[in-house]
């Protein structure tokens, strides 16, 4: 073989190798971290997240370029059981309970949900008692809703026992809904960056298949959820029903969280809304109140906020919160301008108060 066969035989094979080699690290990466970079002067002109900002009522987003931005949303408990699956059906229309609110709950890149419920072909009709269920249907106003990933963890997601759990994930991923806190993360793409979605129960007693609020599994799932994606998010069923304020326990584990390697964290459970925290700054929202469920007996248990959580690349750069009001055991709408306002400055004084600074005069502008 001539010198000239030979280089050009060898030229291939580098070729080759190099795409070879090249593509099977990227293969291993396929679902971990993008590699983005974020330059000293990119990290400048993204916004800082603070309380200020939070509540503002300006878009901390505006003027940068979108092909950096990134927007998940979270809701508050997602009940459709009891009075809302008796209305529902009443109505004929299981799209019945987001028809005014979904087209804001699905504009994002992925929308979020605690789903307290199981979803069952044989679900009985009642209107009361603390044994939850929902008609196999609600799936498709769950999909009406834009819903991507739901979590299970929570106190009654298994009140029909293990079967119950499994019928109801196996008729979410047949959907399309991924499911999380039933046994490690799950992970979703948004244009280049992985999210990994983690979910704990703390209320109630350990079940099987509902992955439970133990700090040793907590940061061992965490510490893998880092490894794989690019930005991790934790949501959690806790605290103390209808307070405005979180208790220690919720303090304690969102802290421990964010010292895990958490990137935000999402609570629930209270059935008021409570106050955020920015913690190491990181954003932890206690409780988002109610979205879909039958509490018409007080106001407080039939409000609840949407979080819209914008990211630049993988910072969290704004939030937004939207308030509503449950009507007619079931039925979501956002919250008229005076009581939005009124809503908003609650949530944002509590929220003060939660950080030791609280003060007369705060302003919450609103959207």
């Amino acid at each position: 073989m001539s010198y000239k066969k030979l280089a050009i035989v060898l030229s291939v094979l580098i070729v080759g190798l190099t795409f070879f080699f090249f593509r099977n690290t990227s293969a291993v990466g396929q679902r971990g971290v993008s590699k983005t970079t974020i330059t000293p002067e990119k990290i400048a002109s993204v916004p800082t997240l603070s309380l200020e900002t939070i509540f503002d009522g300006k878009d901390a987003s505006e003027g940068l370029p979108k092909d950096h931005l990134r927007t998940i949303i979270a809701t508050g408990d997602v009940i459709p059981a009891r009075s809302v699956n008796v209305q529902t059906v009443k109505h004929g229309d299981f799209l019945w309970p987001y028809r005014y609110t979904a087209s804001y709950v699905k504009d994002a890149d992925l929308t979020f949900i605690n789903l307290e419920t199981p979803l069952l072909k044989n679900c009985p009709m009642t209107t009361e008692g603390m044994i939850f269920c929902g008609s196999n249907r609600h799936v498709e106003g769950l999909l009406f809703a834009g819903v991507d990933v739901a979590s299970l963890a929570n106190n009654h997601a298994g009140n029909h026992g293990t079967s119950g759990v499994m019928e109801t994930k196996e008729l979410l991923e047949k959907a399309g809904i991924e499911v999380t806190g039933i046994k490690g993360a799950v992970y979703k793409e948004i244009r280049g960056l992985w999210f990994a979605f983690l979910g704990y129960n703390d209320i109630g007693a350990p079940e099987e298949t509902i992955s439970w609020a133990q700090k040793e599994d907590i940061k061992k799932e965490i510490s893998t959820a880092r490894k794989n994606a690019d930005i991790v998010i934790v949501t959690y069923h806790w605290g103390v029903e209808y307070r405005d304020q979180p208790d220690e326990r919720q303090k304690e584990l969102g802290h421990f969280t964010i010292d895990s390697g958490a990137d935000m964290v999402i609570g629930n459970h209270p059935h008021w809304i409570q106050p955020v925290e920015l913690y190491k700054g990181k954003l932890i929202t206690y409780a988002h109140g109610n979205y879909i469920f039958d509490q018409m007996w007080s106001q407080k248990t039939r409000e609840g906020v949407i979080g819209k959580y914008v990211f630049y690349d993988t910072r969290l750069i704004d939030v937004e919160y939207a308030p509503l009001v449950i009507n007619d055991f079931g039925q979501a709408k956002f919250a008229e301008a005076t009581q939005k306002l009124s809503l908003l400055k609650r949530m944002e004084t509590e929220s003060y108060i939660l950080h030791g600074q609280y003060a007369t005069t705060i302003t919450s502008g609103g959207n």
